[in-house]
């Protein structure tokens, strides 16, 4: 089986098609940014992108695959990514760290859909992202300045 990670093939063998994707990425692919925290998508941990759209990969068997591009967050970029990944570090969104790439595939799935969400837009899509550590506040912040930073660039043409 074949599938395109972060813009490269790789061909799969002896795998069960049922393997979750995320298991896939971990181990047979070794990228470690992708979590694991429920098994069940509630938690938002194993976010990634499936032709551009956050996905949980912890439920996404493999075989539902073929033919998709996927991106994890080794593999994220653009101007949603970089404005996302400034903004997060401005505002020192992360404690513990452990949620944060499901964290940051979220909201760069949500600004490179929607590049001026409102609070209730940011609310809506990051609902299924789960911190432990309680840093919402300082993740919606983040959001928000990098809507404010895509809208900005969008204005300057760049």
């Amino acid at each position: 089986m074949k599938i395109s990670i972060n813009g490269a093939e790789h061909e799969l063998s002896d795998l069960d098609p049922s393997t979750p994707l995320l298991w896939v990425i971990r181990d047979s692919l070794k990228l470690k940014g992708t979590k694991f925290g429920c098994g069940m998508g509630l938690c938002g941990a194993c976010t990634v992108h499936i032709d551009g759209r956050p996905i949980r990969s912890c439920l996404m068997p493999v075989s539902a695959t073929a033919g998709l591009k996927i991106t994890t967050i080794e593999g994220v970029s653009g101007a949603a990514a970089e404005a996302v990944r400034a903004a997060w570090i401005k505002h020192n969104v992360p404690q513990c760290g452990y949620c944060q790439s499901g964290q940051i595939m979220s909201a760069v799935g949500l600004l490179s859909g929607n590049g001026t969400p409102t609070r209730a837009d940011v609310i809506a899509a990051m609902s299924g992202n789960l911190c432990r550590c309680g840093t919402y506040l300082r993740i919606r912040a983040a959001i928000e300045e990098a809507a404010a930073t895509l809208k900005a660039d969008a204005h300057r043409g760049q």
